[in-house]
């Protein structure tokens, strides 16, 4: 693959995200107009300026650092990246206007147990990871990688999945589906 095709590779993964904040932002006024709540709203400026940095350190870093492509190790990334936008659209799709960037839950409606969301509590944050390791090896940005998994450790870890935990225990659960999510970001 070439730098430009991986930078148009890059492009497509941002007009994607901006894809995402449009169904966002849909969904948010579903949400409020509903009743919804806001939960854990102190990070999200702290994940759009790391998501924002994933892009653009992949992009600096494989033009500014000379990174090669190298087949054995990009095109198993680029499987794996391509595999996280289907898991993050399938969260999506099943989670319908529930889904967000943001932790809001309405009141009132059951936590969904249907798609990943039977084995997974947070699928969207398995794309998330993996997304944010492979993306920049499919051109070798290991420096990228390497950041912004630790970054995003530290961000789901401390911040994000506690805040989702918090707002989930403020939804109904059914005693047959105790360990599933209702929400869930880009």
């Amino acid at each position: 693959m070439t730098v430009t095709l991986y930078l148009v590779l890059l492009g497509a993964v941002a007009v994607e995200r901006l894809a995402e904040l449009v169904v966002s932002a849909r969904n948010a006024r579903w949400s409020f107009a509903r009743g919804g709540t806001e939960h854990g709203r102190g990070h999200f400026p702290a994940m759009v300026t790391l998501h924002t940095a994933l892009l653009i350190g992949c992009a600096a870093e494989v033009v500014l650092a000379d990174r090669p492509f190298l087949p054995a190790l990009g095109w198993v990334a680029l499987v794996a990246a391509l595999a996280s936008q289907v898991l993050r659209w399938w969260c999506i799709a099943v989670l319908g206007p529930r889904w967000n960037t943001r932790v809001i839950t309405v009141p009132g409606l059951p936590l969904v147990s249907s798609g990943p969301y039977r084995w997974l509590r947070h699928p969207n944050y398995v794309a998330v990871v993996v997304e944010g390791f492979a993306l920049p090896l499919v051109h070798t940005a290991w420096v990228t990688a390497l950041v912004f998994t630790v970054l995003n450790a530290v961000l789901l870890g401390w911040f994000r999945i506690p805040a989702e935990e918090r707002a989930l225990g403020l939804a109904p659960r059914s005693v047959e589906h105790p360990a599933t999510t209702a929400g869930g970001p880009a």
